[in-house]
């Protein structure tokens, strides 16, 4: 399978450490390998975006400006990207935005000007594989002590660590492939 021409990472979670509505930048600290991973994209001239459900704002928690400034601490740490879609509707709200619908991935497919088949989704829950799939992209799941087992058993493809998914969805052509990356668990 060749490699996508975008992916898109979830950022809670999987680019950097999960701080539940976290509203405050300083207190993003990326996870281990994110930074490696994006620059061995970002050297084979694959496009990288970030598709974030943010209900926190929905429920009060943050406001859409203090989801905003983490953004932009991720984007100074792991950056530069090319698109970021962030969701701020609640679970009960019914958007079409909201992972696992597909529309932050399809908008970002949209605005990057590919076709969603071309796109990847790296998430650490089953909601983003299933944004994934909404969408026709392909989704790979990296599972955290989080991540259901029901969800890693219905994922198509499943990697270890951020660096592992890259090297996934690099194939056999990534010269940083990480050594626990690990072939498709191709499901469908």
């Amino acid at each position: 399978m060749p490699p996508p021409e975008v992916v898109l990472f979830d950022r809670d979670g999987t680019l950097v450490v999960d701080v539940p509505y976290n509203g405050d930048p300083a207190l993003v600290q990326p996870v281990r390998g994110a930074r490696e991973a994006l620059d061995r994209l970002r050297a084979r001239g694959v496009r990288i975006g970030m598709v974030t459900n943010q209900s926190g704002i929905a429920r009060g928690m943050i406001t859409r400006d203090q989801a905003d400034a983490v953004n932009a601490r991720v984007l100074e740490l792991l950056g530069p990207f090319d698109d970021v879609q962030v969701c701020p509707h609640g679970p009960g709200d019914g958007c079409a935005c909201r992972k696992p619908a597909p529309g932050m991935v399809l908008a970002a497919a949209d605005r990057l000007g590919v076709a969603p088949a071309r796109v990847a989704v790296v998430g650490d829950i089953g909601a983003d594989v299933g944004a994934a799939r909404a969408a026709g992209a392909r989704g790979v799941l990296v599972p955290t002590p989080v991540t259901l087992a029901a969800e890693v058993d219905a994922a198509d493809e499943v990697a270890d660590d951020i660096g592992a998914a890259v090297a996934l969805l690099l194939g056999g052509d990534d010269p940083g492939a990480s050594a626990q990356a690990r072939p498709s668990l191709d499901r469908r």
